[in-house]
């Protein structure tokens, strides 16, 4: 289950209706998904599709999503390098970013136009929609792996608007996974 820390508050959130409701709060929507049938997170890209079709339709039906599809990235994957760069700095889209995880972890920096800064670090079972607009950044976590099902409003895919300013620079893109639940006198901004 995803785990929300707001380090200017000193807070992490770690229940699934707390971190349900905070999201909401900045307009990102967050859910838990579990397959229509049982896939292997290593399946196939057409399994992973087809196991979670009656979850993409209803989806694709109330964002006006076209098309879904699957990110495999490991450490091994060509290019990972350029193709995180083009994520992990403050940029904003003209389409909603959505995603499923189905394994791995990952780590979403939210900029709301009002209020603190806030990362999102999601794992397998974990849907976030990111809405047009939003500021935003993403880093994979250290095992720098996520596969993930992608919806598009626009076939060809996401780009990135770049704010260029410089608040993704303050952040660390530190996972600490959803079983750390820091004791109150022990917290600090980790981020």
């Amino acid at each position: 289950m995803a785990v929300v820390r707001i380090p200017e508050q000193n807070r992490t959130l770690c229940q699934f209706e707390e971190v349900r409701e905070y999201l909401a709060s900045i307009g990102i929507d967050y859910e838990r998904w579990n397959p229509s049938r049982p896939v292997a997170a290593d399946a196939p890209a057409e399994e992973i599709l087809a196991a979670y079709a009656d979850e993409i339709g209803k989806l694709k039906a109330r964002g006006g999503y076209v098309t879904a599809d699957v990110i495999d990235v490991r450490p091994d994957t060509p290019g990972l390098e350029a193709m995180l760069a083009k994520f992990n700095r403050e940029h904003w889209h003209d389409e909603d970013e959505v995603r499923f995880i189905i394994r791995g972890r990952g780590l979403f920096h939210i900029h709301p136009p009002e209020g603190p800064v806030c990362a999102i670090e999601v794992e397998a079972g974990d849907l976030i929609r990111v809405p047009r607009g939003t500021r935003h950044w993403f880093d994979l976590c250290a095992e720098r792996e996520i596969r993930a099902i992608r919806l598009f409003q626009n076939p060809a895919g996401w780009t990135p608007h770049y704010t260029e300013s410089g608040v993704d620079k303050h952040y660390e893109p530190v996972c600490l996974g959803p079983a750390y639940i820091p004791a109150p006198s022990t917290r600090r901004a980790l981020l």
